[in-house]
């Protein structure tokens, strides 16, 4: 049977201005990249998935979101990160358009839980007892659907000091209640702004790239990566296995960095 493919994207971190800068990256611009890089593979997929920190502490970035993909024909499937404002990125994105956020969505043989995992005002994150009872009460109702869960904090390390301390902070509930249902098949998060690929288990955990800036795998304190904008591809089998690759835009990078030598760098913002 064919899989269920899923695009995600995540961390596109936008602004109110279209020329708002993170980290020396514009974030617009390079949503618009990634989205254009994409685009066979959106076209391919079942939904796209968006895992977190549509914005930067700015509400007036839902509106670029918001038009860049009001008219997609098939679901956007969103949760919020730790910039994001929950009740402003629903009323922004919710009006009208195919976006979903939190709660749950069937498609084909599986089923993708979209859990809040932000604490107002914190970066790092928690599953309060409200999401962890909608996790348990949509794997309990699962049947025989195979389940990913999807959240925006990173559940296991990350071997990095500094994003290690605002990870999520309460793994165990989440996997006290994962390791009682086989249905689920994988864990997917944003945050980290890098790609990941492990295996709890027979769980896959995955992380992917933001669309805007990364950072540096394994450094003990804050440091930017020099890899570009990126997405994940997931195919999701009637199985129950999961592929999946990452996708770079090597092109973008240079094209970046041709932009920086042209002109002096820009004040960065903080982006955990």
């Amino acid at each position: 049977m064919k899989p269920l493919r899923l695009v995600q994207i995540t961390d596109t971190h936008l602004f109110g201005t279209p020329a708002g800068d993170l980290r020396g990256r514009v974030t617009l611009p390079a949503m618009h990249a990634v989205l254009e890089a994409a685009a066979a593979d959106i076209a391919a997929a079942d939904a796209l998935l968006v895992t977190g920190d549509l914005v930067q502490d700015d509400p007036g970035g839902y509106a670029h979101f918001h038009a860049a993909l009001r008219h997609l024909r098939k679901p956007v499937l969103c949760l919020p990160g730790n910039h994001d404002d929950t009740a402003q990125m629903r009323a922004a994105l919710l009006r009208d358009g195919p976006f979903q956020i939190g709660g749950w969505r069937d498609l084909a043989d599986w089923r993708l839980v979209l859990l809040d995992s932000t604490i107002p005002g914190q970066a790092g994150g928690r599953l309060v007892p409200a999401e962890l009872d909608t996790l348990e009460l949509a794997l309990a109702s699962a049947g025989q659907r195979h389940v990913l869960v999807c959240l925006h904090h990173h559940p296991v390390p990350m071997a990095s000091r500094w994003l290690d301390e605002v990870g999520l902070e309460n793994p165990a509930a989440l996997f006290g209640i994962v390791d009682r249902h086989s249905s689920v098949r994988g864990i997917v998060w944003g945050h980290v702004h890098q790609a990941y690929d492990g295996q709890r288990g027979t769980v896959r955990l995955l992380s992917s790239p933001s669309t805007c800036a990364q950072f540096r795998p394994g450094a003990e304190d804050f440091a930017v990566d020099t890899r570009p904008p990126g997405y994940r591809i997931l195919e999701l089998r009637a199985d129950g296995a999961i592929d999946t690759e990452v996708v770079w835009l090597e092109r973008f990078a240079v094209q970046q960095q041709q932009r920086e030598s042209a002109s002096p760098s820009s004040p960065s913002s903080s982006v955990a």
